[in-house]
Parts: structure tokens; C-alpha cells; sequence
């Protein structure tokens, strides 16, 4: 296996282009008779933070094969992601709809994904074999095996291609219970797939749905349930988790903290009192620990990583658009905001 912290030549994503449409401000669908829309998917959104950041990226997916797939692609294509992995098929594209809630009033979501494109992919789809060839890290989520058999095998292909050729996984098991819908049970298959990884991007609650157990959510279960996790799944090597606190939904606080198999590590909490969007923050800190863990130790890893998250709650859209010096600012204490002239 490739050593962590070398500078790769390839990340690999693979999971669901979606189109987000949202009420202009924070308007409630019945107020609205207009929506923005935007393109995103939990790993498009690292995949699109990784190429601002530098980094040389391929996203994999299947979009739709009509005038919305041809937007979806020339919206990733600006961000320099490689797009040549994505299949254009006769589904249309998966549609989420979001209002945007502020102070005490929550954000909702509803989704209309389930006979979309990329729910119906299959393996034979993928090549996976060439599409790693160069690749360093191949990263997923739990969200994409939730979604449908095809997506779940396609990406289970995908994880035994990448430990063959000794790719560090990152996994970031997240789980969605309004998926899971074809008969499977959620945690048997993220164990599986973890299983089948390196990096684990998830804290108490995450090992807990995976190993059955019962660890409190405190610093001591945490290194406890990542202790358990490696001494259950031997090829995770590190455990990075990212702690929140809201206040309400437009106040938020975010802290890091990180088992590397050996040591304890976290970082300072930083405050976001104006949050501009949600959605996107968590794989805002994916992407951070990933170009970290190729260009820092880990614990200026984990405090990019907090801090590419934190700014993210800055950014309207699913895509975190900023650059390494700005995340490097942030990690040194400058969140004055002020006016760069």
C-alpha cells in the first residue's frame, strides 16, 4: 500500500450527481415562484474542493443523457474535475429540493433520486481497472451504497479493484435511513465496505451503527470505539471525526479531533455565527483531510480540515470555493474577515 502523506498523482470519487434546487434567500417553497438551482452530490462536492485545492481528480458517476446532464457536466468541468468517467444514460437526473432555514427554523430537504441515473448503475458500467491506474485515494461515502443494489456493487467493484492495486480508501460511512429501501440492511453493508478501506472519516455515532456498540460521546469513547474499529478492521489506520455544535441553524460551532492508531489529537473550535449554507460542510473537512494527509502531519491535517469546513458555511452552493491559502489563513487564527485590499 501506498504510504500515507505522499503527494499523489490521482483522487477518485465515485457517487450521485444531483441537481439542488432551492427558494431564492430563505424562502419557504410556498412563498417562492422561482428556484436557484445548483449541481453537487456528496463526493462531486469533495472531488470539486480537491480540484480548487490542486489536486488532479476524477469523479465517477452516470447523469442523465439530455440538456440537464450536459449542465451537470459543464458545471463540474469549471472546477477542472475529470469528467471523463461519467456515463450519460436514458434516466434523468436525481433532483433534491432545499429550503434554507435560519435561526430556530431548520433547513428540509426532500429528494427525488430513487429511479435516477445513477440509481441504476451497474458494474459493467465502470471500468474500474483503468480508472485507478494512477490513482492514490479513492474515496466514497455511505450515502452512495444506500442508494441502490447497482450503486452499492458498482461501488463495492470499485473498493476490490483499489485494495488490489493498493489505493488508499477513504471512507466516510455516513448513515441515511430514509435510503436503504431495496432490501439490504445499512450497517451490515457499510461494515462490509469499511472493511475495505484505510481512513475512516466518522466518530462515535458512525462506529456505533457499524459495530453494534454502545461508546459514549465524549473524548474517551471516541479513541475507545476508534481503538475498537482498527482492532475490528485492521486496515484502517486512522480515524478523523468532525464535532458540531449548533446553536441554531445559522450558528454553528466545529471542532476536529482524530485517532491516528497511536495518539490522541484535536483541534480548536472555531465559531461560525453567520452561516450562509449547510450543505456541503462535512465534505468540505473531507476534502480538507484529504489534500492534508497528502501535504501536512496529522495534525495540521485535521486543523485544514476544520478549517476548509468552517469556510465552507461561508459559501452559497454545494462546492467549497476556496483556495489552500485561504484554509491556511483560517488555520492560523485570521477569522477577522476582513477586506483584503
Amino acid at each position: 500500500m501506498k504510504e500515507l502523506g505522499k503527494n499523489s498523482e490521482k483522487v477518485v470519487t465515485f457517487g450521485e450527481v444531483l441537481m439542488r434546487l432551492s427558494p431564492p434567500g430563505n424562502k419557504k417553497l410556498q412563498q417562492s415562484t422561482s428556484l436557484e438551482f445548483f449541481f453537487g452530490g456528496t463526493e462531486l462536492n469533495v472531488a470539486e474542493s480537491l480540484s480548487y485545492f490542486g489536486l488532479e481528480v476524477t469523479h465517477v458517476s452516470n447523469v442523465s443523457n439530455d440538456l440537464v446532464g450536459d449542465a451537470a457536466l459543464a458545471f463540474i468541468r469549471q472546477f477542472g474535475v475529470d469528467v471523463s468517467a461519467i456515463n450519460k444514460v436514458d434516466h434523468p437526473l436525481g433532483l433534491y429540493f432545499l429550503e434554507v432555514g435560519a435561526a430556530m427554523r431548520p433547513s428540509q430537504i426532500a429528494y427525488n433520486r430513487l429511479n435516477a441515473a445513477f440509481a441504476n448503475i451497474s458494474p459493467e458500467e465502470i471500468d474500474w481497472k483503468n480508472i485507478l491506474k494512477d490513482a492514490s485515494y479513492f474515496h466514497w461515502t455511505g450515502i452512495t451504497p444506500g442508494i441502490s443494489k447497482g450503486a452499492y456493487e458498482t461501488l463495492k467493484a470499485g473498493l476490490t479493484e483499489a485494495k488490489k492495486k493498493g489505493v488508499i480508501v477513504s471512507a466516510d460511512p455516513a448513515y441515511r435511513s430514509n435510503l436503504w429501501k431495496y432490501g439490504r440492511e445499512g450497517s451490515e453493508i457499510l461494515a462490509e465496505l469499511t472493511g475495505l478501506s484505510t481512513i475512516f472519516i466518522g466518530g462515535v455515532n458512525e462506529i456505533n451503527e457499524i459495530l453494534k456498540t454502545n461508546f459514549e460521546f465524549n473524548k474517551e469513547g471516541f479513541i475507545s470505539a476508534s481503538r475498537k474499529l482498527i482492532q475490528t478492521y485492521p486496515s484502517i489506520e486512522k480515524v478523523f471525526d468532525k464535532v458540531r455544535t449548533g446553536l441554531s441553524a445559522s450558528w454553528q460551532k466545529i471542532y476536529g479531533q482524530a485517532w491516528t492508531g497511536t495518539q490522541y489529537l484535536t483541534t480548536e473550535e472555531l465559531e461560525i455565527t453567520d452561516v450562509i449554507d449547510r450543505i456541503g460542510t462535512g465534505d468540505a473537512y473531507a476534502a480538507g483531510l484529504l489534500y492534508g494527509l497528502q501535504h501536512f502531519d496529522d495534525q495540521k491535517t485535521l486543523e485544514f480540515a476544520n478549517a476548509a469546513c468552517a469556510l465552507k458555511h461561508t459559501i452559497l452552493g454545494d462546492a467549497n470555493l476556496v483556495s489552500v491559502s485561504e484554509v491556511l489563513e483560517v488555520t492560523r487564527g485570521d477569522t477577522g474577515g476582513r477586506i483584503k485590499r
